[in-house]
């Protein structure tokens, strides 16, 4: 199994690239999280990626992801039933994977809902076999402290917002400026609701 790739980028596209490693050229499916940063390197740049190797039948495919948190949401992913390896990236590439990591610890089901592909039935199955999962990838993300959390959200929700609307908005501006005052952090959130 091939867990790591690392060579030279040969050509690359939002949901594939092709990587020279030592003279062999590797055909490697990534999720538009990666892509992005792959948009980062130059052409003909050294670059690594974290494999996951899917064998099924008489299908050998590469999924490459720029970090190891990547990769193992997609891992994740696939273990849920009806979930393939398509629709996981599909999903990775439907949301940043900070963002999938709350979606799910928060039982966000209309936030997962609105990735292409993902159907409500879906989505419930997402949260009901990975909620737990994620837990110990959540606790690694920027946090703001749960008071104050919770007074930011119901300021908002008082501004006529929808609570889970809130909570993704607070996390965001969190994760944007963790050390910013309450009133700093209540004008980031509302920044980022005035985009939606």
């Amino acid at each position: 199994m091939i867990g790591f790739l690392k060579g030279t980028l040969l050509s690359t596209s939002p949901s594939r690239v092709l990587l020279d490693v030592s003279g062999v050229g590797y055909d490697v499916s990534i999720p538009l999280s990666t892509y992005y940063q792959v948009q980062k390197v130059d052409s003909g740049a050294g670059v690594a990626f974290h494999i996951h190797t899917h064998v099924r039948d008489d299908t050998l495919a590469l999924f490459g992801f720029w970090t190891e948190r990547e990769k193992r949401l997609f891992e994740l992913l696939i273990a849920v039933s009806g979930i393939g390896p398509k629709l996981a990236q599909t999903v990775l590439s439907g949301m940043a994977p900070d963002e999938l990591i709350t979606a799910l610890s928060t039982a966000d089901a209309p936030r997962l809902n609105s990735i292409p592909g993902v159907g409500k039935k879906t989505a419930e199955r997402m949260i009901l076999e990975l909620r737990d999962k994620v837990r110990n990838l959540a606790s690694t993300l920027p946090a703001v402290p749960v008071i104050v959390e919770n007074d930011l959200i119901q300021a908002l929700v008082g501004l006529g917002y929808k609570e889970a609307t809130a909570h993704r908005a607070v996390v965001q501006a969190a994760k944007q400026s963790p050390d910013a005052v309450f009133a700093d952090q209540l004008k980031a959130s509302l920044k980022l609701l005035s985009r939606v």
